[in-house]
């Protein structure tokens, strides 16, 4: 039995527990008991209570004796008697169970809605008749004042069966294309049908018209919402003469007065899951409505939450013992889960003793639970990245941590880890496989994490029982490794002892010392195990005080020296550094440029052409107006260099006074003119030659 608090509400599930196969024979079911601690602790309220894969259904009989339950595979109904609290028959049968209902107080007539368009009828000693609709059907009520059977289905119509007359009536025509549930108040017995446009439809069976009509789907919406698909109707359910509540795909539950038009009430389980039973609570005005992942309790006045079941396997349909604290899952899981809430109700007649059974338990602890909040500590909030909402409406702080919303923490929790679940899913089977590993023949062998820890343990322990059984009446200590307290610290990696860093090598040389001295106490120890006949010290031999002193000495001069080196290794560290600094750095690259070479570029190939065919006058000109030279080469993947010419002071000086000098030559210069070529060759130029007289 596991005990949960919802809400301060406790919840006791009374099939937690390991379930024993039926082809076991009493003789090992015994042994089991006698062996496994949790089948000792485990109440089995109903003997056999649950199917062979699957429950889809179950009810109730109206005298409450009878526990009937639909499931599958093969396809079969079953029996269980609450007074005798075992299975009193089973009935295999020919197709699914879509539905089924008990016309009378015990299990004496039963109908059965099949998945193949077939309705079968049961009486008290088994199958009595069997026939077929025209369309498939999916739910079906009864009308207990006609005992007109009312099938809905994918169809339009509702096919009308009596069982007095035994034949089929006229249907009912409705406005949907498809109906998907339909229900009989039990006052005045309206007939009322869902279908999968959202819409809910009232028929009086007297006169066989309809009398009213609900649009649920827009009223299940609220301001905001997103919509992918028109919700449908999915779950339908009278109570008392006005009150009527409509569950829909999408995960809205309604509820309504059925002489106004909207509704009293909406209550959103915040799943999207489609609502697949519903069920009144009449005794705390409760509405136990439940989707595929969970059951919730709320008041139907306020729609304040009162409790919720979430159990691990999905939730096929929820059936409410009449008035008690208890009620049934029918789950996509062999075993059929019974829970009993003692604030909803006492125990029902036949399991009385469940009442001083949770009296006994009400001391012990038990888990707190919150229901759609998720409690966070501040680091998981930094592996999530969600630090920054410390402070926001968002987070509520509570004692060490913050609960946050269910549904945000799933959405985060997917975005930062996507293969979360894979990862899970291999340490589990990684887990298996140790266990398995486990109930062979072990061989002695060193642990994945600290080996070298793990070895030196090992040697001590060997060591310490070899001198322990040399003492008559000595017991062997527990070794660490053998202990469950130390287990993590050879499995987990983050265990992992690191020899190199500056604590373990200050540490080595102590450690190291202690472990020397416990060896030579072991070594006292096996000494004075063996008689001798001489007790005095032998000569030459240091006494104890003055062996303490020296290891004392010797371990001090080891901690120097690791801190020498330490310190030597800090050093090369950062010499090392720097030189790869120094090594990374990229300087300027600087090219040379050969004298008498131009450094073309491609780019401007056409403007140099033409600079080539000017004159030498009109290139420096050129320059020397520009006061800059651009040279390119094509070797280096055309690239330009330009560079300005800055001349010092004293040298624009000089300049200038060799330009005045130059302008004042140029005034004082005379003029040639006055030597003409037909005087003669002038000088030196007779008829005798250069140079002669």
């Amino acid at each position: 039995m596991q005990v949960s608090s919802v809400n301060d509400v406790k919840i006791y599930n009374l099939s937690y527990g390991k379930s024993l196969p039926e082809w076991l024979s009493d003789r090992k079911k015994r042994q089991l008991q006698k062996k496994d601690v949790e089948i000792q602790r485990r109440i089995e309220l109903i003997q056999d209570f649950e199917m062979p894969t699957v429950c889809t259904s179950i009810k109730v009989s109206r005298d409450g004796q009878f526990i009937l339950a639909a499931g599958t595979y093969k396809p079969r109904i079953r029996c269980y008697d609450t007074y005798q609290l075992s299975l009193k028959f089973e009935r295999c049968l020919d197709s699914d169970v879509v539905a089924f209902d008990i016309l009378s107080d015990d299990y004496s007539k039963l109908v059965f809605l099949h998945c193949d368009r077939h309705v079968e009828f049961h009486s008290q000693h088994g199958h009595y008749y069997k026939t077929r609709i025209p369309k498939f059907g999916r739910d079906f009520s009864y009308h207990y004042p006609s005992c007109d059977l009312y099938f809905v289905g994918a169809s339009s119509e509702v096919f009308r069966l009596n069982l007095e007359q035994g034949r089929f009536l006229n249907s009912l025509q409705t406005d949907a294309v498809e109906n998907n549930v339909c229900d009989i108040n039990p006052i005045h017995h309206l007939f009322a049908t869902g279908s999968s446009e959202g819409r809910v439809e009232c028929w009086d069976p007297r006169v066989r018209n309809r009398v009213g009509k609900l649009d649920c789907a827009l009223s299940s919406l609220a301001e905001g919402t997103e919509v992918q698909a028109l919700p449908s109707i999915s779950a339908l359910k009278f109570n008392s003469s006005l009150t009527m509540a409509v569950g829909t795909t999408t995960g809205q539950v309604l509820l309504y007065d059925l002489r106004s038009s909207q509704p009293l009430l909406v209550k959103d389980h915040l799943y999207n899951l489609p609502i697949n039973s519903l069920n009144f609570h009449n005794q705390l005005d409760l509405v136990v409505s439940s989707d595929s992942k969970i059951v919730k309790i709320w008041n139907k006045d306020t729609g304040k939450l009162f409790s919720s079941i979430q159990p691990q396997t999905n939730i096929n349909g929820v059936c409410v013992y009449p008035n008690s604290g208890m009620l049934f899952t029918a789950n996509e899981d062999p075993k059929m889960n019974t829970f009993y809430i003692p604030a909803l109700g006492p125990a029902p007649r036949w399991c009385s003793f469940l009442d001083n059974l949770t009296e006994e338990l009400e001391e012990s602890p038990e888990s707190t639970v919150y229901d759609d909040y998720k409690f966070v500590t501040r680091k998981d909030l930094e592996n999530l990245g969600l630090t920054h909402l410390i402070g926001s409406s968002l987070l509520r702080a509570y004692m060490h941590g913050f609960f946050m919303d269910i549904r945000l923490y799933h959405k985060v929790k997917s975005m930062v880890n996507p293969f979360a679940y894979e990862e899970y899913r291999k340490d589990k089977i990684r887990q298996k496989i140790e266990e398995a590993r486990t109930q062979r023949v072990q061989v002695k062998k060193l642990p994945k994490v600290n080996k070298e820890l793990a070895l030196k343990l090992m040697e001590e322990g060997d060591n310490e029982a070899e001198v322990v059984s040399r003492k008559k009446k000595g017991k062997a200590l527990p070794s660490i490794l053998g202990d469950d307290r130390f287990k993590v610290m050879f499995e987990n990696s983050d265990y992992q002892v690191d020899e190199q860093s500056e604590e373990f090598r200050l540490l080595n040389p102590i450690v190291s010392k202690v472990g020397q001295k416990r060896k030579k106490k072991l070594r006292l120890l096996a000494q004075q195990a063996v008689p001798e006949d001489n007790d005095e010290e032998p000569e030459g031999r240091a006494s104890s005080e003055e062996e303490s002193s020296d290891d004392d000495k010797s371990w001090v001069e080891e901690v120097r020296e690791q801190r020498r080196l330490l310190r030597q290794e800090d050093r090369d560290r950062r010499r090392q550094e720097r030189k790869d600094a120094d090594r990374n750095t990229v300087l300027p690259q600087f090219y040379q440029i050969k004298a008498g070479e131009e450094f073309r570029s491609f780019n401007d190939m056409a403007r140099k052409q033409k600079l080539q065919k000017t004159s030498l006058e009109e290139r420096l000109k050129l320059e020397e107006h520009s006061e800059t030279s651009g040279m390119a080469d094509t070797a280096v993947g055309s690239k330009q260099l330009t560079f300005t010419l800055k001349k010092s002071e004293q040298q624009k000086k000089q300049q200038q006074a060799e330009r005045e000098h130059h302008e004042e030559r140029k005034k004082l210069r005379r003029s040639a003119g006055h030597l003409s070529s037909s005087r003669g060759r002038g000088r030196g130029w007779g008829g005798r030659g250069r140079g002669r007289h």
